[in-house]
C-alpha cells in the first residue's frame, strides 16, 4: 500500500462496489426461483456463528465461523444462508451499535 493512502472502510463507492461483487457468490438469493420461504427464516444474521462487520459494512456483511459450514471464514451477505443454520437466541444478530466507520 502506497504511503498516505486513506483507508477505503467509510467509502460508500467502495462498500457499494464490494456488494455488487461479492453478492454474486451468493448461496440463496433470495430473488432466485428455487428459493424456498422457509430460508426466510434461516438466512445468516439469524444464525448464531454470524459476526457482523463493523459500521456499516456489519448492516449487511459478516463472517460465518461455523466450522460446519461451508462458508467458514468467508464473509457472506446477511440474507445469505447454508444448510449449517444454527438459530441464534435472540433472534437477528447485529453490529455493536457503539461500532463507527468514523
Amino acid at each position: 500500500m502506497a504511503r498516505g493512502t486513506r483507508s477505503l472502510k467509510g467509502s460508500k463507492r467502495h462498500q457499494d462496489a464490494t456488494h455488487r461483487r461479492w453478492a454474486r457468490d451468493l448461496n440463496r438469493a433470495t430473488d432466485s426461483d428455487g428459493y424456498r420461504d422457509e430460508w426466510y427464516r434461516e438466512q445468516c444474521g439469524a444464525c448464531r456463528w454470524w459476526i457482523p462487520l463493523t459500521g456499516a459494512w456489519g448492516l449487511d456483511w459478516g463472517v460465518c465461523s461455523n466450522p460446519n459450514s461451508q462458508f467458514d471464514a468467508r464473509a457472506r451477505f446477511e440474507h445469505d444462508g447454508c444448510a449449517a443454520f444454527d438459530e441464534a437466541r435472540g433472534g437477528w444478530v447485529v453490529p455493536d451499535e457503539s461500532a463507527d466507520d468514523s
